[in-house]
């Protein structure tokens, strides 16, 4: 078992020396924290995996810190993404090119000839990538399948012994993963959606599609990080998308004796506080409050001896996609509708 050391900023270079050695550094980001290792070390990231307990056929994002970076990989930049990252980098985008035979080990890429890259926009992490002098692997630092880490301390309750350190940046802004598009077809599609919506990206390259398999749950997903089970906690978590429906379900769970926890915003959770065992508010009612502390409610919440975590839902545009994505992953698609539980 590994010693895992919490590094703070005048540390970071002790963690780029470890980067540069094959060990795995988790990193802070906008979004949420990302495990860290040499994307050109195969061993290393095959660590990545068995650390996160992850399948290797899952590809892995590629963190840069400019986009000179990427043209040496890559096989073509093309116009629309130099437009892209002019306006979203450093940020929260992730992008699919077509890369070069031989650049990275396939255990990176999942064995296809595509690569995902983003530059985040956190200073340690630029900082990090620059020290270590290497491209990072990313995926989020928790243990595949629970709810993604914003915090160092997530990071540590979940990889505690099986990474050498965390770099300490504080909360993350975001809460959830950077919005995916993939430049390798026709059209520009999103993978995974993120804080940067289809709408603000057709504002800058005109026509975007979307995946079928975010439409649709039975399609097979495409992009990195959606091929498994996501973000659930031990807890099962059960969708509430009709204001009309919290009193009801928390009627029922109650006559079944369960014992409550509650996501949801300041109103709604000041109104039903009183009937349940434990509560977390993202405050105000907007989807972008509730993506941002999603993954920490839910971690809360599976802390407080609870039964059953009932959590809000929102309407699926815009930013409401991105948060009811990973909701819809962390409650198994299980959603209160109609005064009765049911699963899509």
């Amino acid at each position: 078992m590994k010693t895992t050391q919490l590094f703070l900023e005048q540390e970071l270079p002790i963690a780029a020396k470890l980067v540069k050695q094959g060990e795995l550094i988790a990193f802070p980001t906008e979004t949420v924290y990302g495990l860290g290792a040499n994307a050109l070390d195969e061993i290393a990231v095959k660590e990545v995996y068995e650390a996160k307990g992850r399948p290797s056929d899952n590809p892995l994002i590629i963190h840069v810190e400019t986009v000179e970076q990427i043209k040496k990989y890559v096989s073509d930049f093309p116009l629309i993404a130099e437009k892209l990252a002019k306006h979203f980098w450093p940020g929260p985008l992730t992008m699919i090119f077509n890369i070069k035979p031989g650049t990275f080990p396939e255990v990176v890429t999942g064995g296809l000839t595509t690569a995902a890259f983003r530059i985040p926009n956190n200073r340690l992490t630029l900082e990090l990538i620059h020290q270590a002098g290497v491209p990072l692997v990313g995926p989020s630092a928790n243990t595949s399948g629970k709810p993604s880490p914003t915090t160092a301390e997530h990071v540590y309750h979940d990889l505690q012994g099986k990474i050498a350190g965390v770099l300490d940046g504080g909360a993350t802004q975001i809460g959830i993963e950077s919005t995916v598009l993939d430049l390798t077809t026709e059209v520009p599609t999103i993978l995974r959606p993120g804080l940067i919506t289809k709408q603000e990206l057709k504002v800058i390259i005109g026509k975007v599609a979307v995946d079928q398999h975010l439409l649709n749950e039975k399609e097979q997903p495409k992009a990195p990080g959606m091929k498994y089970k996501h973000y659930s906690p031990d807890t099962a978590v059960w969708i509430i998308s009709m204001p009309t429906d919290w009193e009801k379900a928390i009627h029922l769970a109650k006559e079944r004796r369960l014992k409550i926890g509650l996501f949801a915003d300041e109103k709604i959770v000041d109104t039903y506080r009183s009937q349940i065992t434990a509560t977390f508010s993202f405050g105000e009612d907007t989807a972008i409050n509730a993506a941002k502390y999603l993954f920490a409610g839910l971690r809360e919440l599976d802390q407080m001896a609870v039964d059953v975590i009932f959590a809000q839902g929102f309407a699926e545009r815009s930013m409401g996609l991105a948060y009811m994505n990973r909701l819809k992953k962390a409650a198994g698609q299980k959603v209160f509708s109609n005064q009765t539980f049911y699963s899509e």
